[in-house]
């Protein structure tokens, strides 16, 4: 599921030895104002700027309570699975949390969330028991926290296995005219929704590795992919190019390499690499971290899912008001679009991927009724159906792009890895 270098722009030089513009330019204001040379360079963007903007870090350093909050968590576990989701705190991961530990025995959802109060609060609305479950604090705009939330899992579990674990937490800034950054400089939806759970999957991995039949689930999205009627007509289309954002590392602000920030397009480029969260936590040749297929890590399933067009989720709050509410009107199953689905539904089709029987086969993009490559009734991904395995796009297949998105991406979160 990026960013470009934010070096200053160099000043223009235009070719004409007098300083005056070329004739070929300067025969008509039009032209004048048309020509490249003479546009406005790109904006650029700051990530110490935006740290100034907004006064503080999202991440301060390992809370006190942490230690107990997980200690707590694996005292009440007894023999259940252990499940780790993030962003559990509101819509989709909620209501996975609901419907997993409602509708299938023997699980415990570790809930890592930006703030265990409201996740608590949250859980109690919806009736979730609380010896079901544990609010934990993980930062996903902070690889420190990322680190600091993995590491003290790891005590803690005392050498038991990792059971679940599933990638969910996101960012979607759609209407943002420039963009914000994590702790790091990293662009906020490459950061939050492919770099966090990059990192998070690196450092659990051994621990994955020791339980029976270990699940991977990350949260997919049509948008990111191009195969689908969300993904190639509704615009801006992802498109990773060379990942040369990824390459440059903190400040850049797009995944292909852009300095022209689109949020809509961040998030979609984000959301286009769900097969690269899987894989590492092994060695190769020489001691080098080597890079899985997404389908072949012996003994772990990695899987990806799309679970509809929810839209009423907290994921949308960016969208303006009128978009938020017209979308369940718009894309619901009645209507010719057919791609609605409620939270309520689209949290059990989580919680399948992560405990059905049928959802245990490694490498699938698992959907429901109907692939989204058309509209309508039965073909948009809406209410109802059953589950299915949907295609990826070829670029989210293309394996010498994805090892690209693999190295760039380890070299990013090297540093967090010690």
């Amino acid at each position: 599921m990026w960013p470009l270098c934010v070096a200053a722009s160099s000043g223009l030089v235009l070719p004409a030895a007098s300083g005056s513009a070329p004739a070929s330019i300067a025969a008509s204001p039009l032209r004048v104002a048309a020509h490249p040379l003479l546009q406005a360079p790109p904006a650029v963007y700051s990530p110490s700027k935006d740290l100034a903007g907004r006064g503080a870090k999202y991440y301060d350093g390992r809370p006190p309570e942490l230690s107990q909050s997980i200690a707590q968590a694996l005292k009440e576990v007894g023999k259940r699975k252990i499940c780790v989701i993030t962003g559990a705190s509101s819509g989709l991961g909620l209501h996975a949390v609901t419907a997993l530990t409602s509708s299938y025995e023997g699980y415990y959802v570790i809930a890592a969330v930006r703030d265990t109060a409201k996740m608590d609060e949250a859980a109690a609305e919806m009736g979730i028991d609380a010896k079901d479950y544990k609010a934990v604090k993980l930062e996903c705009a902070s690889l420190a926290s990322v680190r600091d939330f993995s590491k003290e899992l790891k005590r803690l579990l005392r050498g038991r296995g990792l059971d679940r674990l599933v990638c969910n937490a996101a960012v979607y800034l759609p209407t943002d005219p420039k963009p914000r950054f994590t702790d790091e400089g990293y662009e906020m939806s490459f950061g939050v929704n492919h770099l966090s759970h990059f990192l998070l999957l690196q450092l659990l991995m051994p621990d994955l590795k020791k339980a029976k039949d270990a699940r991977v689930c990350i949260v997919g999205s049509v948008t990111g992919n191009k195969n689908t009627v969300a993904g190639s007509l509704v615009k801006p289309v992802a498109d990773v190019g060379d990942l040369e954002g990824v390459k440059a590392g903190a400040g850049s602000v797009m995944v292909d390499g852009s300095r022209s920030f689109d949020g809509a397009k961040a998030y979609k480029d984000a959301k286009a690499r769900p097969r690269e969260g899987g894989g590492g936590g092994g060695r190769g040749k020489a001691g080098k971290p080597e890079r899985p297929l997404f389908t072949n890590r012996p003994g772990i399933v990695f899987n990806s899912m799309y679970p509809g067009c929810i839209a009423q989720t907290q994921l949308f709050r960016e969208k303006r008001d009128w978009r938020g509410a017209a979308y369940p009107h718009l894309w619901r199953r009645e209507q010719a679009i057919g791609s609605y689905v409620s939270q309520k539904e689209a949290g059990e089709r989580l919680a399948q991927t992560i405990a059905d029987p049928q959802a245990a086969k490694s490498g699938v993009y698992w959907s429901w009724n109907g692939d989204a490559k058309s509209i309508g009734v039965g073909n948009a991904g809406g209410a109802g159906g059953d589950l299915f395995e949907n295609s990826f796009s070829g670029m989210v297949q293309d394996e010498a792009n994805g090892q690209l998105c693999w190295d760039y991406s380890m070299e990013l979160v090297k540093p967090y890895l010690k």
